[in-house]
């Protein structure tokens, strides 16, 4: 086991804490009545949930960096996580699905070494399903090893997309491709959180990921799982990815080259 791997144990208790918060507050039966409503709901989640995580992880490694969406650190690191050891959790990951009844939602806690996923715990207590990778050592679900897909054409493959950005023109760049992903992929979704689509990757039950100005606790769990199932990851511009790079692409052996092709025209 990596040294990293050590911390294995403590990180999934600390997810476990998290995960429990939320899975307490939980009615399928919720329905927010507006846009205030829902902040409101979601921000008690997130930082309920980030609470119990940092009980158990605040000392496992000392002088490591802390992101949240809700921290100060969160925000200074958004679009520039700075060199060195950083926590990346989401505290209520999907949480625009809990507080409309829906049960895709999770926390997810991930160990970044200069830009790079070393560990990835994501804890999604409704199926009671509990994700873990530590670089170099494969990715697993409730301890069962994790694989992608070995489809070889986009014709048979299952598209995933995130929607992210709040400019026109990221939206509009979103549009477009998910035009240009449909005229070749079997299937295109639209699905938050981030974290979700690229789980389905590493389990070989979808097939590409691509997210622009990508969610960073998302994109830090989920995609060290993916790769550690066998994902291939890029920039659109086939550039290697890191959490600082401005778009993403996870997707099989057998078509990330042609995703590549579609997305970077």
């Amino acid at each position: 086991m990596t040294a990293y791997g050590e911390l294995l144990a403590s990180v999934v208790e600390a997810a476990n804490r998290g995960a429990d918060f939320l899975k307490a507050r939980f009615d399928p039966q919720t329905r927010p009545a507006d846009r205030a409503a829902m902040y409101h709901l979601g921000a008690g989640l997130e930082q309920g949930s980030v609470a119990a995580v940092r009980e158990v992880l605040d000392g496992v490694l000392p002088g490591t960096g802390w992101f949240d969406d809700e921290g100060d650190e969160g925000a200074e690191a958004e679009r520039n996580l700075p060199p060195g050891e950083w926590w990346i959790v989401d505290g209520a990951e999907g949480g625009v699905n809990h507080v409309h009844g829906l049960p895709e939602w999770a926390v997810t806690i991930a160990l970044v070494k200069d830009g790079i996923p070393q560990l990835s715990v994501v804890r999604q207590p409704v199926d009671d399903l509990t994700y873990t990778a530590v670089r170099g050592t494969g990715a697993w679900r409730n301890g069962e090893p994790l694989r992608v897909s070995a489809k070889t054409g986009l014709d048979s493959a299952i598209a995933s997309a995130s929607q992210a950005g709040n400019s026109p023109g990221t939206h509009a760049r979103f549009g477009r491709a998910v035009a240009a992903m449909s005229d070749r992929a079997l299937l295109v979704r639209n699905t938050v959180p981030t974290t979700f689509p690229l789980l389905r990757v590493a389990s070989g039950q979808s097939d590409v990921f691509w997210q622009y100005e990508p969610d960073l606790p998302g994109t830090a769990a989920g995609t060290l799982l993916a790769t550690e199932a066998g994902a291939l990851v890029s920039d659109l511009s086939g550039k290697p990815w890191d959490l600082n790079s401005p778009d993403i692409l996870v997707a099989a052996p057998g078509v990330h080259s042609a995703a590549l092709e579609v997305l970077s025209s």
